[in-house]
């Protein structure tokens, strides 16, 4: 019971809401989470307190200055354990998620928490996303794409913005240095489509810990030329 008030005290602290189904679901996902990362790697924090904080209210902090309106489609690249997709999944259950890793374990481990969760609307996707990025039933089909600590903003924009749609949002996740890799991506942000850029600070409940949520306005179509290689945007950025 100590760690459900944890929890609730967090979402509290955010002012967010959260049902008795809810708490059960994190509580269970948390379960999945430590169970299968004895077989696989999936998150080096395994006490459960931090799990709660660094994992669960570190991901449903988007909520706090991102609206999901009903029925919008969003898209997670490199989820990795489902972060910060499948709590915000549980805190959104009339949004459509589709979650992307590379990692087929992963996946696999991610199928199982939807299946046991009993999520809808909701998949997960092996693949690449230099090569799902070109799929005409994934590129330019999202409203908001969300990313947390994947990649810095050179690389993380080339491979994530082609899934937005024109008028979209992508929402990134990130530490400190989010102004530094921003002014060094802002130029290749504006090729892929995006102009307007806004950071929000976040401070996560029962640390000093504080984290950047950047936010990014996708205003045109993103050139069908992207997104290249990865070894091509590491080598040569926008």
């Amino acid at each position: 019971m100590e760690l459900e008030n944890k929890l609730k005290e967090g979402f509290k602290k955010f002012g967010l809401e959260i049902n008795d189904k809810q708490v059960e679901q994190f509580m269970e996902y948390m379960d999945l989470l430590l169970e299968y990362n004895e077989k696989m790697n999936l998150t080096a924090i395994t006490e459960k307190e931090d799990v709660i904080v660094k994992h669960f209210l570190d991901s449903v902090s988007v909520l706090t200055v991102v609206k999901f309106r009903k029925g919008i489609k969003v898209i997670d690249v490199g989820t990795g354990a489902g972060f910060p997709s499948i709590p915000l999944k549980i805190m959104l259950p009339e949004v459509e998620f589709t979650l992307v890793d590379s990692l087929k374990k992963r996946v696999g481990f991610l199928d199982v928490v939807i299946d046991k969760l009993g999520l809808e609307h909701i998949e997960a996707i092996h693949g690449r996303c230099e090569d799902l990025g070109r799929d005409e039933k994934l590129r330019g089909r999202f409203d908001i794409g969300v990313s947390r600590a994947l990649a810095r903003m050179e690389i993380l924009g080339e491979l994530s913005i082609p899934f937005i749609k024109k008028g979209g949002k992508f929402v990134a996740l990130k530490g400190p240095k989010v102004h530094e890799e921003l002014e060094k991506a802002k130029r290749g942000l504006k090729k892929l489509g995006c102009v307007n850029i806004e950071v929000k600070n976040i401070k996560l409940p029962f640390t000093e810990m504080t984290h950047k949520i950047a936010i990014i306005d996708k205003e045109h179509h993103t050139p069908y030329k992207y997104p290249r290689h990865p070894s091509k945007i590491s080598k040569n950025p926008l």
